[in-house]
């Protein structure tokens, strides 16, 4: 039975109510989640509590809902129907200093885009000065869109990285950075060429020592260098061997592009391939995430199963910088672990709802043009990919990723109406006119959609900039939607 009155959102001219801020809470909503299990929940009138130190209490049926649990009563319930309750999305793969180029540079092959628009950007990122201006927006910009966990990039300044991190920790936003690694072409100008590969794993240890596992591990480090094309041998090798001494992440690009992977065996002649050249260095292994990998050969592909390797999957970045379409169901197939990841500013939109879209398109296309056998994926497997998977390929999946007892709060208030295909124009009038109670008034919109796979097709073909209402990670609300206050 219900264990205790809901407490409703008092009325307001806005459609969305007042939001909790900080743990202890639980929603009212219908929730939405894949499950460790394999499956998806659904719960058209659900209750996700979440206790005081931010982890999730108990998530299920608002009429099961238990009475007590142990000696603490439960919280009141704050009802957000019909707003729906996800975990919140995680993004593999992002350029923090790149935001501010999103969407410049269409159709361009990727070294040519990266000499002209993201290098000299990159440059510009070389202070605490820059970092403290452009990080606390661009994790808004991610929260905004329902990003809850973000892999990304810096640049190859530690400064920046330093006020990168110190951003992200006060933002509250779960987020794993790195300073970007590059010896062989470098964009510092000013930067000694023979000290420069000391240097760079010397800051890169010494801002991995700081941040990484900072606030109980909701901050993480990962050793960046670039791609083949801007290292060294020396480079790559050490730097994995890095990461691997420290237990940090490691990440760079891999086949993203028919010209940088030519590019990669002009340099690299011994290597097999493109994948060998990082195995060849270390780089492999559970905690490595390679972006991209669009060209993989069977033996690539076949290499990066065996060694337990992750991939994020940029499919918006490829088709903006006509890279090409990943064959993601011949990789599913194969067992590849792989994630979303948005790419800004190679995708043009930081929204892994936007990356899903794309990215089932492409498939589709990539289907029907080649006779391919798989199955194409639908909303409920996209959506798993943008949370849970995201979540395992970091190794978290067993903490974030899904809204199941005993995993920490990183949670999504959507409003799904707002991407309805017809909404009157007075329906977010509706709250103050007709009193308090559930923000959402049926007759004021003919959005009839309330099942799961529905809902989901909705939110990944229909996104509305403003329909993610409310972030929280560890329970505690992140500065970003619209619609939070």
């Amino acid at each position: 039975m219900l264990a205790s009155a809901t407490v409703t959102a008092s009325s307001s001219p806005f459609p969305h109510p007042a939001l909790p801020d900080r743990p202890p809470f639980a929603l009212r909503a219908r929730i939405l989640t894949p499950t460790d299990a394999g499956a998806t929940a659904f719960h058209r009138d659900g209750i996700v509590e979440v206790d005081s130190a931010g982890r999730i209490a108990w998530v299920g049926p608002a009429e099961f809902r238990p009475s007590a649990a142990g000696d603490r009563e439960p919280v009141p319930a704050l009802d957000l129907r019909p707003l729906v309750i996800m975990p919140g999305l995680v993004d593999l793969h992002a350029h923090l200093p790149q935001l501010p180029n999103a969407g410049l540079g269409a159709g361009l092959d990727l070294l040519t885009w990266l000499q002209r628009y993201i290098f000299p950007l990159e440059r510009r990122f070389d202070d605490a000065a820059a970092a403290a201006e452009l990080a606390p927006a661009a994790f808004r910009a991610f929260a905004s869109v329902g990003t809850t966990t973000v892999l990304a990039y810096g640049a190859v300044f530690a400064a920046s990285m330093e006020g990168a991190f110190r951003a992200a920790e006060r933002h509250g936003i779960r987020a794993i950075l790195g300073k970007v690694m590059m010896d062989r072409i470098t964009y510092d100008e000013g930067i000694d060429r023979t000290t420069i590969l000391d240097r760079s794993l010397r800051e890169s240890e010494e801002l991995c020592a700081k941040w990484h596992g900072a606030d109980e591990g909701r901050l993480g480090y990962a050793v960046t260098p670039r791609f083949a094309v801007s290292c060294t041998a020396d480079m790559l090798r050490e730097s994995a061997a890095l990461a691997a001494r420290t237990g940090a992440w490691w990440q760079t690009h891999v086949s993203e592009d028919p010209g940088e992977i030519a590019e990669v065996a002009r340099l690299f002649p011994e290597a097999r391939d493109y994948v060998d050249v990082y195995d060849r260095a270390g780089g492999l292994g559970p905690r490595t995430v390679l972006a991209h990998a669009v060209h993989l050969s069977d033996r690539e592909l076949a290499r990066l199963v065996e060694s337990g390797t992750n991939v994020a999957h940029c499919p918006a970045s490829n088709l903006f910088l006509a890279s090409g379409v990943m064959p993601l169901a011949r990789y599913l197939e194969a067992g590849l672990a792989i994630g979303m990841g948005s790419d800004v500013a190679g995708g043009p939109d930081p929204s892994i709802f936007s990356a899903m879209r794309v990215g089932a398109y492409a498939q589709s296309a990539r289907r029907t043009l080649l006779g391919e056998s798989q199955p194409v994926l639908g909303p409920l497997d996209w959506i798993r990919l943008g949370t849970l998977d995201g979540a395992r390929v970091l190794g978290l999946g067993d903490r974030i990723g899904s809204i199941e007892a005993g995993k920490e709060a990183d949670l999504i208030a959507i409003d799904a109406g707002l991407t309805a295909p017809v909404r009157h124009a007075d329906e977010a009038l509706a709250g103050h006119l007709e009193g308090s109670g559930p923000h959402h008034h049926p007759g004021r919109t003919f959005d009839s959609a309330d099942d799961p796979s529905d809902i989901a097709s909705r939110l990944i073909f229909r996104p509305h900039p403003d329909m993610v209402r409310g972030a929280w990670v560890r329970g505690r609300r992140v500065e970003g939607p619209a619609g939070a206050g």
